[in-house]
């Protein structure tokens, strides 16, 4: 009876909780506080951030061993893939290249 009750994921339901709940503070946030516009942007940008941690952490696996530094490489590469990108929209919608 001991392992059965092992095979429950209470790292995943807490971290699914705690997103959840970080996204309902950020949705009461925009729509229903009264803080001036610039607060309700800082607070919704600290719970995105908040929030991706404990993503990342929970739910991306990087915490575990195995591989050797294949996660932290792997989110590198898609950080510069994505600036790579950004950067281009920006550089052809700025200057017209349609």
């Amino acid at each position: 009876m001991a392992n059965r009750s092992r095979n429950i994921p209470i790292k995943h339901i807490i971290g699914f909780v705690t997103s959840v709940v970080l996204t309902f503070v950020a949705a009461w946030t925009a729509l229903r506080s009264n803080l001036p516009v610039m607060w309700v942007i800082i607070s919704i940008l600290v719970l995105a951030v908040i929030q991706a941690a404990i993503q990342l952490f929970l739910f991306m696996h990087l915490t575990e061993r195995g591989a050797g530094n294949t996660p932290w490489n792997m989110m590198f590469h898609g950080a510069v893939l994505a600036a790579i990108i950004v950067a281009g929209s920006l550089f052809t919608m700025s200057f017209g290249f349609m």
